[in-house]
């Protein structure tokens, strides 16, 4: 069984400019998925998704084959599962065939070996989709609102629980986190969005599933690596 890893890094920011290869605890933020997909057992070869001449040239350093991304696939209203199809679609035209797609976001430099394989493990013969998770802060039948034009809130979901009135007795509910995704070329190529499938979830330590969107996120996830870095006392 052949496995492929992507990662797919676009040169647009807003909320972080160049967050791709900005220096995240001594390592360009996006080196830190392609050393996980190297270290990973059974991934055979990882490729780049982008449309940046910079991401590219990192990268390359690291052993990464670069994937062209059309610009019209890296924009910010961009849907990635687009750019998951023209990814596919590229490697394939290369006469490279794979059976395991594995998208390992750049976003998400806390996650561990442990947790891709985890996701690798877990597609089976009756999943279309592995995707990872959290538990969730909040409820959405307990202590997460909606507001009304005039200002009132209310309960964002009110009906599945029946009226909780203790946060213990909500539904157990998860963020999903972009530590990794794991399916098949031939599902992402036959379908417009991995809901379409049967979706599988693993869940990840809130500590290795931070999802870097915002400056906050970028600070508090260096910080925790760098906790990480002093206590095992290895380098990055």
């Amino acid at each position: 069984m052949k496995t492929f890893a992507f990662v797919f890094a676009r040169g647009g920011s807003k909320g972080i400019p160049d967050k791709n290869i900005r220096d995240f605890a001594g390592m360009p933020l996006l080196g830190y998925s392609l050393k996980i997909a190297s270290e990973t057992p059974g991934i055979d070869r990882c490729f780049v998704s982008t449309e940046s001449a910079k991401i590219a040239d990192i990268a390359r350093f690291y052993g990464a084959t670069v994937i062209p991304r059309p610009p019209e696939l890296a924009t910010d209203e961009s849907n990635e599962w687009l750019a998951w199809q023209h990814a596919v679609d590229w490697v394939l035209s290369q006469g490279l065939g794979f059976d395991r797609f594995v998208s390992i976001p750049a976003t998400s430099p806390l996650r561990e070996v442990i947790d891709v394989s985890a996701c690798l493990e877990s597609l089976k013969s009756d999943v279309d989709m592995v995707v990872t998770m959290t538990p969730a802060q909040r409820s959405p039948w307990f202590n997460m609102v909606k507001v009304d034009e005039s200002g009132f809130v209310n309960v964002l979901v009110d009906g599945d629980a029946g009226g909780v009135i203790r946060r213990q007795d909500a539904p157990m509910a998860f963020d999903l986190t972009t530590v990794a995704y794991v399916t098949r070329p031939e599902f992402i190529l036959s379908n417009d969005s991995f809901w379409d499938g049967r979706v599988f979830g693993v869940t990840i330590p809130n500590e290795r599933a931070i999802d870097i969107d915002t400056q906050f996120d970028f600070k508090i996830a260096e910080y925790l690596m760098q906790e990480r870095v002093e206590g095992t006392g290895r380098s990055c």
